[in-house]
């Protein structure tokens, strides 16, 4: 089946909820369009001496809010089409929990498992020396994502800071704590997966506790969902990365698989548990399941084979809005990724505010503001989904479903500042 492109899908969720909400089109027009996209193209020496080029990208999808906010990604698979849509969700997702950030997303062309630490040194600061026009913690501020960490924010911090002439900490989050890094920060987009599980599982008047839970990708995200919700009592019955799929019915050891992913990067050593393909965790019975790995991965050529009655998007983009259509009519709840998956940019902004003032907060401060951000904004979300005008197919009392309701939410307020700031000039 040929890849949905994610823009698209980004494009068709805002144009659902702009007509469930009658957004005027002069706003929804300019809330369709990037407002920057930067390419770059640059050599690196190697380790064997040979010289290759590497193309990355930096899209500042809308500022109206403020600097823009995103990660920045290392795949094979990272293409313009991928970060104007990842961009794109970070709008929304700022907005949404009403942080006063744009979005942006980053990522360079390659394939981090085969690079060894000094040649993802070299990438890293080549790459932020090529965006740097665009950098700075009141226009753009990176984040770690998929295959870059708290190390890759140091060594884009650094470049910035020796190419300006002075140390700048604000300009990415997600840094070791020693530069400025947020406590907290590191587990905080899997906490916030784990809180909005709680949350709705809650509104639905279920029991956490022995919930059997899937969670597909099991990187930061993934791992730290499974790790929390074990915490408050779910059991997880299923795990994969991009190297195997691994299924326990009785539970699986959350800790020992987190010690295998930090000592090999990967699942497949692990022994313990029936291997299968990774895709196939999909499909298993079990009543929630977390989508942490990438987009596109519930499609409307297999959301009829998904047996939960739960979806908690950790990653961004992974259900097809067809997809989407399909699960409203089995009554499957979806809390949508700019929800599910918020804590990671939420704690980014307290560490931006921490770095600005020079006043660093404790780790219990940092995850009781987390906490107190997200169970507001799903009780807005909650109540925007049940108050609206009636969607047929949503079943369960939501008039319409949780990923309308929180693009709702999030473009009233986007909505709100044009209302305010015009259109320049």
């Amino acid at each position: 089946m040929k890849k949905f492109s994610v823009a698209e899908m980004s494009r068709q969720q805002v144009e659902t909820a702009a007509k469930a909400m009658n957004l005027p089109k002069s706003i929804s027009d300019v809330l369709m369009c990037p407002k920057r996209v930067l390419r770059v193209t640059f050599p690196i020496k190697m380790d064997d001496g040979s010289v290759q080029c590497f193309t990355g990208y930096r899209c500042q999808y809308n500022d109206g809010r403020g600097p823009t906010k995103g990660g920045v990604r290392y795949h094979p698979d990272v293409c313009e089409d991928e970060v104007i849509a990842l961009a794109a969700w970070m709008t929304w997702k700022c907005s949404l929990v009403d942080l006063p950030y744009g979005g942006a997303k980053g990522g360079v062309i390659c394939d981090p498992l085969k690079l060894s630490e000094r040649e993802l040194e070299k990438i890293t600061r080549r790459y932020t020396a090529e965006i740097m026009p665009v950098l700075g913690p009141n226009k753009d501020i990176p984040a770690p994502d998929v295959f870059t960490t708290s190390k890759t924010m140091a060594w884009m911090m650094d470049t910035f800071s020796m190419m300006t002439g002075h140390t700048e900490p604000a300009v990415v989050t997600g840094k070791p704590e020693v530069l400025g890094g947020s406590k907290g920060r590191k587990e905080a987009t899997g906490r916030g997966v784990a809180i909005i599980t709680r949350e709705l599982y809650r509104a639905l008047n279920k029991p956490l506790k022995d919930a059997k839970v899937i969670i597909q990708g099991f990187g930061n995200v993934g791992s730290y969902a499974a790790y929390f919700l074990n915490q408050m009592g779910a059991k997880i019955v299923a795990v994969s990365d991009s190297s195997t799929g691994i299924i326990d019915p009785a539970g699986l050891d959350v800790k020992s698989l987190m010690e295998c992913v930090e000592k090999h990067k990967l699942l497949e050593p692990y022994t313990k548990g029936k291997k299968v393909s990774r895709d196939e965790i999909l499909y298993q019975e079990a009543d929630i399941l977390i989508p942490a790995a990438l987009e596109n991965q519930i499609r409307e050529d297999n959301a009829d084979k998904i047996k939960v009655k739960v979806i908690v998007e950790g990653a961004n983009g992974p259900t097809t809005p067809a997809a989407d259509k399909i699960l409203e009519k089995r009554g499957v709840y979806v809390a949508p990724d700019i929800l599910a998956n918020a804590g990671g940019v939420i704690v980014s902004h307290f560490e931006w505010v921490q770095a600005l003032s020079g006043l660093y907060w404790e780790e219990k401060e940092v995850n009781d503001r987390l906490e107190h951000k997200l169970v507001k904004t799903f009780s807005e979300v909650w109540n925007k989904a049940k108050n609206m005008n009636p969607d047929p197919l949503q079943k369960g009392g939501m008039n319409v479903s949780l990923r309308v309701a929180a693009y709702v939410v999030a473009l009233e307020r986007i909505a709100e500042v044009y209302k305010y700031r015009g259109i320049f000039p």
